[in-house]
């Protein structure tokens, strides 16, 4: 059938979110329209590689074509924005999703790497005491286009020379508790024919421990990071209940063992310091035994203070003596430097803050962006 004759079949009165649609189901639209199916990738590159938020622009449609397809189709993109910016070059992005919800991205620079933190879920499903996003609950998971789009939202407002580098998914929300989102976003992050063409081994996902799901990040050929921040599971009881119930840590520790790691690769494990609770050296001994004969690295994270949080950021003598246990045992160990703190951009404040906080904490300067 020629471009255009009247398709085969019914077609839904409902505009279509271009955006919102897998590759495959994006064939099978044009199969309706009667179009060939490679319409579907070349429409993909200009909603993944361009970037373009109206059907006019994609010119390599003619213009009956694009008439056509703006009475089915619309691309419905994050526009609405407010950025905050901290002292230290860190950017916040908050983005409006369609149903008036907000996810929050931050952009990180560092040594010449540009790394942005995504968001998988509107909140959490997990209660993690010494995150902010736990606090808010769940209000909802993200699609898989919806976690792609902050990539598109920040690279539509980078400077000029810039450019995203590195992407980690460790912003609101457990990964491996949207994995059908999630594993469909990282094939279009990755895709290099008409996705962001984004390497794999540079996008790592976070998770708390869910365990039974580890297996699946293999085969997204991504890293793997393990947020584990205790050494016992009375101290994980208190520190991250929901997930340790599940998985607890013999549980946890025995499916990294059989991750099935590429040679060249390494797990991390990031461990948040908390004064007083996790951080004194015989923590830090038995993290070494929890970890022996795993090919691995450890990121110490000082623990990133918000308001009303019972817990308090360890001081730097406690985090190099930490550091220096875990480092002696032969792991290798990294203080991983807390960026955006200032605009509550950091490891474990993203989330709902009341308004007064909010307020007095933040001062936008591209809202409405």
């Amino acid at each position: 059938m020629r471009s255009n004759e009247q398709p085969s079949a019914a077609l839904p009165a409902a505009l279509i979110n271009l955006l919102a649609l897998d590759l495959p189901s994006a064939k099978r639209l044009m199969e309706k329209l009667g179009w060939p199916r490679y319409r579907a990738q070349q429409i993909f590159r200009w909603l993944h590689r361009r970037r373009v938020s109206d059907l006019a622009q994609m010119t390599d449609l003619s213009k009956t074509e694009r008439a056509r397809l703006r009475a089915i189709a619309r691309i419905e993109r994050i526009t609405e924005c407010q950025v905050f910016r901290s002292a230290d070059g860190t950017r916040k992005f908050l983005g409006r999703l369609e149903d008036g919800l907000t996810v929050e991205s931050v952009l990180i620079p560092d040594a010449g790497r540009l790394t942005l933190c995504l968001s998988t879920q509107v909140g959490c499903t997990l209660d993690c005491g010494f995150c902010l996003t736990g606090r808010m609950g769940l209000k909802r998971n993200l699609k898989a286009h919806e976690i792609v789009d902050q990539v598109l939202m920040v690279q539509d407002r980078l400077e000029a020379m810039e450019k995203v580098t590195n992407l980690v998914l460790m912003g609101m929300g457990e990964p491996l508790a949207n994995l059908d989102a999630v594993s469909d976003a990282i094939i279009r992050l990755t895709n290099t024919s008409w996705g962001l063409g984004i390497p794999a081994r540079r996008i790592t996902l976070s998770t708390a421990g869910l365990a039974s799901r580890l297996q699946d990040v293999a085969a997204l050929g991504i890293n793997l990071a393990i947020s584990l921040n205790a050494t016992t599971n009375a101290q994980r009881d208190r520190l991250m209940p929901a997930v340790n119930r599940l998985h607890p840590l013999n549980d946890l520790l025995a499916a990294c063992r059989h991750y099935p790691l590429p040679p060249r690769q390494r797990l991390t494990f990031e461990y948040v310091l908390l004064a007083g609770v996790n951080d004194t050296e015989q923590d830090a001994r038995r993290l070494t035994k929890l970890l022996n004969g795993l090919r691995c690295k450890v990121n110490l994270i000082p623990f990133n203070e918000f308001p009303g949080s019972p817990f308090r950021r360890p001081d730097e003598a406690s985090v190099l003596r930490f550091q220096s246990v875990v480092r002696r045992a032969g792991l290798d160990v990294f203080i991983r430097k807390s960026k955006g703190r200032d605009v509550l951009g950091a490891c474990g404040q993203l989330g709902d803050l009341p308004p007064s906080q909010e307020r007095a904490l933040l001062m936008p300067v591209g809202a409405g962006c």
